[in-house]
């Protein structure tokens, strides 16, 4: 009984509710069927680009730019300018510019492969995460904006996952895990 009064209540509510209201509510339900494994997927792709940009001005003999077309196949190696850009422009405390920066090439290039292909996507995520809050603390603390938008994609890779196109999906399907 109280039930058919409450579906009573809310048919008449939404037959006399403006047009606005109802278009609002169709936009809404639309905006809903739009599927986490779409998002996540384009996540992965736009962080990962960000990231794999950014280290391929710290190495020379590999070139690889999906987007442009550009491929340069070679060797990898610590560029001449990129020990200095830590040295003279970014500047971290309590690690010394020979060891940030091949680090940071080396994570700038195998994090975002594996956010790409979607394995280990969360971790992935995290390490990521953790480079964009030490260079917004320590390197660029002006531009919180982008990082922001960073920290966003990334927070939802961690919290949601990689989607259904990824190898973690494929494993946590294989292995009956939730993933």
């Amino acid at each position: 009984m109280i039930t058919s009064a409450i579906r009573a209540f809310t048919t008449a509510t939404a037959t006399a509710s403006p047009r606005w209201a109802r278009f609002t509510r169709s936009a809404i339900a639309l905006f809903d069927r739009i599927p986490d494994s779409l998002i996540a997927l384009l996540g992965r792709f736009s962080i990962a680009a960000v990231f794999w940009k950014s280290g391929q001005t710290k190495v020379e003999g590999l070139a690889i730019d999906i987007v442009d077309g550009s491929f340069s196949l070679g060797i990898p190696r610590l560029s001449e300018s990129a020990v200095a850009l830590f040295q003279d422009e970014y500047r971290l405390p309590l690690i010394p510019p020979e060891l940030a920066a091949p680090l940071a090439a080396f994570a700038e290039h195998v994090f975002p492969i594996l956010l790409l292909i979607g394995l280990a996507t969360r971790f992935s995520a995290l390490a990521l995460l953790g480079m964009t809050l030490v260079i917004q603390v320590f390197v660029y603390p002006d531009a919180y904006p982008t990082h922001g938008v960073w920290a966003a994609v990334l927070l939802y890779l961690m919290a949601k996952g990689p989607g259904a196109i990824s190898i973690d999906h494929w494993i946590a399907r294989r292995y009956k895990t939730q993933g």
